[in-house]
């Protein structure tokens, strides 16, 4: 799972990375939170078509949905089931993006069969501290009252040797040279998209345990991301 990621490099960085021509001008964020709008990247026609950046809600909403009260929050979606699942399909054939990023968190869960349990968030980043682009999904939800939002979720995958050690699901990451194809809804069907869903190699990540004021969603900063410990699993 990923519930929490920070998105902290300069808007031109990330521009130049994933290539779109709008010029947003956002500011650091440390650590988005579900429902909270997050960019995305989505392109309009096929490879060779243009890249647009956009906002939509960290929450996806199947276009099926008719109260939104009763359906469930989703802000990942497992990759090995994602073909089959009904409120992914569509999605997965027309409506793939890239999340763009630069560290994501997850909590190492002790303790249990009798004592106190106890989560201790860490970081994961790009051991080279490369931005980096989590494969998503988006959909347009028109509400019955003729409203629209637009909204996403971010794509998870098993861990790889190294992050196992804190939690068993990962982003997937899509690595630079396969944003066109990941994007290319028209000349690369879903099964072949799903393909590039798997694991980072074990190399590619470093991860460290850090403050426990992650876990307030109003907590930005820098600050959030200090290593607790010298110390960093790469």
């Amino acid at each position: 799972m990923c519930g929490r990621y920070s998105l902290t490099s300069a808007p031109d960085v990330i521009r130049k990375l994933f290539d779109y021509p709008e010029a947003p001008n956002f500011p650091p964020r440390y650590n988005i939170a579900p429902t909270q709008p997050i960019p995305i990247v989505v392109a309009a026609r096929g490879a060779r078509g243009p890249r647009r950046f956009m906002l939509a809600r960290w929450g996806f909403l199947p276009g099926f949905v008719k109260d939104t009260r009763d359906f469930p929050l989703i802000i990942n979606a497992r990759s090995e089931t994602v073909l089959e699942k009904a409120s992914f399909r569509n999605a997965m054939k027309r409506r793939r993006c890239l999340v763009p990023a630069d560290a994501y968190y997850e909590w190492l869960t002790l303790g249990g069969a009798g004592r106190k349990i106890e989560k201790r968030p860490h970081l994961f980043r790009r051991a080279d501290r490369a931005p980096m682009g989590f494969a998503g999904l988006w959909e347009t939800y028109a509400g019955a009252d003729g409203s629209e939002i637009d909204t996403a979720c971010i794509l998870t995958t098993g861990a790889n040797a190294a992050t196992v050690a804190v939690h068993d699901r990962m982003p997937a990451i899509v690595e630079p040279e396969f944003f066109a194809e990941w994007l290319d809804c028209d000349d690369v069907n879903d099964a072949e998209a799903a393909r590039l869903l798997k694991p980072a190699g074990e190399k590619t990540l470093e991860f460290f345990e850090i403050s426990p004021l992650v876990n307030k969603v109003a907590s930005d900063g820098p600050q959030l991301q200090e290593p607790l410990a010298p110390t960093l699993f790469s």
